[in-house]
C-alpha cells in the first residue's frame, strides 16, 4: 500500500462516516476497511501513514499546531498531524503548503474559540488496529521506518515569539485574539 491507496482508504472512511469530522469514527472505519486487506498490505499501510506524517513534519505546520492548540509538544504534534490526515487529502495538502490557511477551517475556528486541542491520536493506530483485527497479532515492530525531513533553518523560529508568529501565521494568530 502506498500513500495514494492510503488516502483512498481515509477518503472512503470519511465518506461512510455519518460525521466526517468525528476523527475517532473515521479512524475506526479506516482500520476496519484496512483489516480486509492481506497482512502485508496492512503493514505497508503503516509505512504509508508515517510517510504522510513525515511530509507534514515542518516547522510552519508545527507552529500552526502550537497556535491552534495553545502549545504543542512532540507527541501533540504527532496527534495534530493525525487529526490533519483524518480531515482528508485536500485539507492535508493545503495545510502542509500553507499552514496559516487552517484559520479558514470551521473545526479550527471552533477549537481555538473553545480552547480545544485538535488531536487525532487514533489515526496513528489505523494499521495497528487493522493488523490486530485481521491477524490477531500486533503489528511487527519493524513495520515502518520514520524518515523526518531535515529542518529548513529559514522556516524555523521560536513559536513563543509572538511578533514572529503573528508575521508568519497572521490568520491563526488573529483567531487567538478574537
Amino acid at each position: 500500500m502506498d500513500k495514494q491507496r492510503f488516502w483512498r482508504l481515509v477518503e472512503a472512511a470519511r465518506a461512510e462516516a455519518p460525521d466526517p469530522d468525528d476523527g475517532e469514527d473515521v479512524a475506526r472505519r479506516a482500520a476496519e476497511r484496512l483489516a480486509t486487506h492481506p497482512a502485508e498490505e496492512i503493514v505497508a499501510a503503516e509505512q504509508a501513514l508515517w510517510d504522510l506524517l513525515a511530509d507534514a513534519h515542518t516547522s510552519p505546520l508545527w507552529a500552526a499546531a502550537y497556535v491552534i492548540n495553545g502549545g504543542c509538544s512532540d507527541d501533540a504534534f504527532d496527534y495534530f498531524r493525525g487529526w490533519l490526515i483524518l480531515q482528508g487529502r485536500a485539507t492535508f495538502e493545503r495545510a502542509v503548503a500553507d499552514p496559516d490557511g487552517l484559520a479558514e477551517l470551521p473545526a479550527v475556528r471552533t477549537a481555538v474559540a473553545d480552547g480545544l486541542d485538535l488531536d487525532g491520536e487514533e489515526a496513528l493506530n489505523i494499521a495497528a488496529t487493522a493488523h490486530l483485527m485481521a491477524t490477531g497479532r500486533r503489528l511487527p515492530d519493524d513495520a515502518c521506518v520514520i524518515r523526518y525531513p531535515e529542518p529548513d533553518p529559514a522556516r524555523d523560529f521560536d513559536f513563543d515569539d509572538d511578533r514572529e508568529t503573528a508575521r508568519r501565521l497572521p490568520g491563526l494568530t488573529a483567531l487567538r485574539r478574537e
